[in-house]
């Protein structure tokens, strides 16, 4: 074949006359019906041609990719590197610095390292076709249309992939989606994050398929973005892939068809391309620079960019000196090898700047396509040699596209040192097929990276654990004021009468989290005394509220994130939010977890929150302390949790608005007077029930469960509540400045007198189980809504803080004891041998009403 440009053709004199370019999908758009819709630039970033493939007849072939069309170097890396800039600016700075940039074997792996550049703060990666010996996986996926599918996922510090920043992913093409869907699906399983950054150079969804990654985005609970720098769509006719194929069977047997010179598929081994030209092919040593990797198949980091960028003008030069004087300045191809293309791309890019050759870039590639010498073709001419890899799939054929005839005065193959082997020099092999259309062929050899120490696998997180849930869906919360760690279990009939449920926790026949108490309806009388106590206790509750927020801002994290222990934790956690929120501008993240007194907290929970926050910047919120039970359960869980394996970091140190009993260091204020909150049970906090763990509804990668109830929205009073709370801000601003002051320079140690206070109890009262003692205002009320009360001990002199407390006591018969000398202003027992409607002290005299 005669070269031609692709702005020329030729006169009947063989002179070069300018013609109106050709498009080069014309030739499959005419003979199949193919259209190709969209932006103006489209036809010239891509042509169609025809592949050997079952699964697709037509191909893309980008212009700009620099894989099967031969292009200038610095118009393939500009492709990618602006797509890199536009990400970097979409995500800003500092997510950038958090992203990792995943590229595809073996097309985009250049055009994903060129993404990574204009990112330029965050490493990059790319699948890979071939196993590395020592080096662990860690993931792999599919591609459903392509001719080879499988891929792996080989860094060096599998770590890389473990981060919970933005993955940006990078493909020549975005056509169905399936790639991506399987890629996303596969990691997010494993290592799930929040955004994920789709970049391609086109965007060809067809409009069936424009809408199923924004619903898989929705599914996973992830934001996605799509970057693309032209968008259309291809048209395809009925029947395309069966007339496609018998189009490529036509061509196949024979040329000259319609003016196009056909070149067959490889013959057998033995029978393939010319022989010689050994004399054409020179050796050039580039001087790789130390420790840099060949590519992104283990992982590329900023670091390594540096340092290759500043070996390249040498390599640049080395090349250029090894370069026949006629090449200087004449046409120049520097041929990549199938995903080994960013190593050459800049190389080319560096000899493009610093010579007066007209340089282009290509890569050979592993996919079959059908070569037509027509102008409106994309693939003029193909040539055919054995795979040089040893590749782990074995021998095969491989392809180098548009390089014979196109005159190129001389050849820079670039390959690294797994790929130099006999099978490369062969008489059959590359190095020979390029000598014949060539007037000279160089030889590149890039050392191929193996790590030296893997580091121990990181363990995967143990499922695709699903997003939070959050209101008006589950909860009367606004969303943005907490999402829920938990499972919806609002269909399931959990509820039991409180005498049978005490029965059958006192007996061992049931734990208290496998069951619900019949939630409890207030009286209009007694919703007369939480109104009043609301309106009593407003400024306090908001003083405590801003007095644990200021510290935890100050000793824990200037940007927590809050994780209330569901559910009396909840509304302190809200609040907490809206203090930060109303004095510092902050927009601090909230969620609501489990923790089972004997069970510990919810495990996935705490996977899920470290992978997708740093687990020091955690910070658990509770409603208040009894005798610091869930603070030793919390700290025992957590410690239980890391020897696991599970991702260490999380502080099991607790932050309550009330710690009457000095069990944390952490607290609003230590006196233990009337939480409103604790009055009620789902209807002040976001009519969620207490949570559920039972082995036949929670399964191992399950979170904990829970109910809505959504039936009680008219008694709900959860947003009431906080909004009278948070109305009280400014009013305790200067009350709560002081005394953070005092707090910050206090001894604030644990003293756990409420613990010795219950346990001396538990012994005079002849109860011998401090689980059945329940110290405080709030666990008093508890007792008094969800369990069989035995008798309150209430201090004497208390006011108005027990007002509740004495109500629900009449309602329910229980007597209530004044006690000289009690740490709490009350305490609430159960009696340790109860029978079902009994509460007396020999457990069968009162019968509850």
């Amino acid at each position: 074949m005669t070269h031609i440009s692709e702005n020329e053709n030729e006169n009947e004199d063989g002179n070069a006359v300018p013609d109106t370019p050709v498009w080069s999908g014309s030739w499959v758009a005419e003979r199949l019906g193919v259209r190709l819709d969209g932006d103006e630039a489209l036809r010239g970033m891509l042509g169609l041609a025809l592949r050997r493939n079952p699964k697709r007849a037509h191909l893309l072939v980008s212009n700009v990719l620099g894989k099967h069309v031969p292009q200038l170097p610095s118009v393939v890396y500009a492709a990618g590197r602006d797509l890199g800039v536009r990400v970097r600016n979409l995500l800003g700075d500092e997510e950038a610095g958090r992203a990792v940039v995943l590229g595809y074997a073996e097309t985009a792996t250049g055009l994903g390292h060129a993404v990574a550049d204009g990112v330029a703060l965050a490493p990059y990666l790319h699948s890979t076709r071939r196993p590395v010996e020592g080096v662990a996986r860690a993931g792999g996926f599919e591609e459903s249309h392509s001719h080879a599918t499988s891929h792996l996922l080989l860094p060096e510090d599998p770590r890389l992939l473990a981060g919970d920043g933005p993955l940006v992913l990078v493909d020549d093409e975005f056509s169905t989606g399936n790639t991506v869907l399987n890629t996303v699906r596969a990691l997010h399983e494993r290592f799930p994050r929040e955004r994920y950054v789709i970049v391609a150079l086109v965007d060809m969804r067809s409009p069936e398929d424009q809408g199923r990654l924004d619903g898989f985005a929705r599914e996973i609970g992830a934001h996605v973005d799509l970057v693309a720098a032209a968008s259309g769509t291809v048209r395809l006719p009925d029947g395309v892939l069966e007339k496609g194929q018998a189009l490529v069977a036509e061509h196949e047997g024979h040329a000259g068809h319609e003016g196009a010179a056909a070149l067959p598929l490889p013959q057998p081994r033995q029978e393939r391309g010319p022989i010689g030209h050994v004399d054409r092919v020179g050796r050039v040593e580039l001087g790789w620079p130390a420790g840099v990797p060949d590519g992104g198949r283990h992982g590329f980091t900023p670091a390594h960019r540096a340092a290759l960028d500043a070996a390249l003008p040498g390599m640049a030069a080395r090349i250029a000196d090894a370069l026949p004087e006629s090449a200087r300045s004449g046409r120049v191809l520097v041929l990549g090898f199938e995903e080994l293309m960013y190593a050459p791309l800049a190389l080319g890019v560096e000899l493009e700047r610093r010579t007066g050759a007209e340089v282009r870039f290509s890569t050979t590639t592993r996919s079959p396509v059908l070569a037509v010498d027509d102008p409106g073709y994309a693939i003029r001419t193909r040539l055919a040699f054995p795979a040089h890899d040893d590749p782990a799939d074995g021998p095969g054929t491989r392809y180098a596209y548009n390089v014979a005839g196109a005159g190129f005065d001389a050849v820079v193959a670039v390959v690294d040192s797994v790929a130099d082997t006999p099978e490369l020099h062969a008489p059959d092999g590359l190095l020979a097929q390029l000598a014949a259309h060539t007037g000279h062929v160089l030889l590149a050899v890039v050392p191929s990276y193996t790590p030296e120490c893997v580091p121990e696998h990181v363990s995967e997180r143990s499922r695709m654990l699903p997003e939070p849930l959050r209101g008006p869906a589950f909860s009367s919360y606004a969303p943005e004021d907490v999402g829920w760690l938990l499972q919806d279990l609002s269909d399931v009939t959990l509820e039991a009468p409180t005498e049978e449920r005490e029965e059958a926790i006192q007996s061992g026949g049931a734990h208290y989290a496998e069951s619900l108490p019949v939630e409890y309806q207030p009286s209009e009388r007694y919703q007369e005394l939480f109104r009043a106590a609301l309106d009593t206790s407003a400024a306090r509750i908001a003083q405590a509220v801003g007095t644990v927020t200021e510290t935890v801002l100050a000793e824990r994290s200037p940007r927590p994130v809050l994780v209330s222990l569901a559910r009396a934790g909840t509304p302190v956690g809200v609040l907490m939010r809206r203090w930060a929120a109303h004095r510092h501008g902050l927009d601090l993240p909230h969620y609501a977890v489990s923790i089972v007194r004997g069970r510990g907290i919810d495990a996935n929970a705490l996977r899920w929150l470290a992978a997708h926050h740093d687990p020091a910047d955690v910070v658990f919120v509770d409603g208040w302390t009894g005798k610091g039970a869930i603070t030793r359960e919390l700290a025992d869980a957590v410690r239980e949790f890391e020897d696991a394996d599970g991702p260490a970091g999380f502080s099991p140190e607790i932050a309550v608005l009330a710690d009457p009993g000095s069990c944390v260091r952490t607290y609003g204020t230590r006196e233990d007077f009337l939480i409103p909150s604790a009055c009620l049970n789902s209807t002040v906090s976001g009519l969620i029930s207490r949570t559920v763990l039972r082995a036949d509804l929670v399964g191992p990668d399950d979170f904990h469960g829970g109910k809505f109830y959504r039936e009680l929205a008219d008694a709900d009073v959860s947003r009431h509540f906080v909004d009278a709370v948070a109305a009280r801000f400014d009013e305790v601003a200067d009350a709560v400045d002081v005394r953070v002051k005092e707090l910050l320079s206090a001894d604030r140690a644990p003293t756990w007198e409420g613990w010795a206070a219950v346990e001396r109890i538990s012994e005079e009262y002849g109860i011998h189980d401090v689980n059945l003692v329940k110290p405080g205002v709030g666990e008093t009320t508890r007792v008094l809504l969800r369990r069989v009360p035995w008798k309150i001990l209430a201090r004497k002199g208390a006011g108005a803080d027990l007002d509740h407390v004495r109500l629900l006591a009449e309602q329910r018969g229980v007597p209530v004891e004044e006690v000289d000398e009690l740490p709490y202003t009350c305490v609430g027992l159960i009696h340790p041998q109860y029978t079902r409607g009994a509460t007396g002290a020999d457990g069968k005299a009162v019968a509850s009403r």
